[in-house]
């Protein structure tokens, strides 16, 4: 029975951390970032939020080409706040639900999803990084993206 009680304790903390989170929450994210990886220039770039959204973009450069590229936004609707993606291989968008949020960092999850099932985002200072992880084929993974604030053009 006691481990009932701190089951539904935990949970009921981790919904009101979500709950807590406002969409000015991400402000921090607003401007662009940037990585080198491996001769690819990897970048995304946010508009500051406004209404119920902040709106976003990402995209890949290699040999002087765009790679890939990805249209998000984090939007707070009436059951809780979710980032959602729309790469540019996917015909739909994938919505992803914020469950958790503290200093800084925010935990969404799709369990739904293929890969992946969470997406993270922790921005501190000039410092976002972006990770990505799940289980694929019943082995877990993850990725990091760490960016570094710079000037927008």
């Amino acid at each position: 029975m006691r481990s009932f009680f701190w089951i539904v304790m935990l949970a009921s903390s981790v919904a009101l951390q979500a709950q807590w989170a406002s969409i000015d929450s991400f402000a921090g994210m607003a401007g662009c970032w940037e990585r080198d990886a491996k001769g690819s220039l990897i970048s995304e770039m946010w508009m500051k939020p406004a209404g119920t959204s902040i709106f976003g973009m990402g995209r890949t450069v290699k040999g002087g080409k765009t790679t890939d590229f990805e249209m998000m936004r984090i939007e707070q609707q009436a059951d809780g706040i979710y980032f959602i993606a729309k790469p540019k291989a996917n015909s739909e968008e994938t919505p992803f639900k914020l469950i958790t949020s503290a200093a800084g960092e925010f935990v969404f999850e799709n369990l739904q999803h293929d890969f992946p099932q969470r997406v993270i985002y922790k921005v501190n200072g000039n410092s976002l990084t972006g990770r990505v992880e799940g289980s694929e084929n019943g082995k877990s993974k993850g990725f990091d993206f760490p960016m570094t604030r710079v000037k927008c053009n």
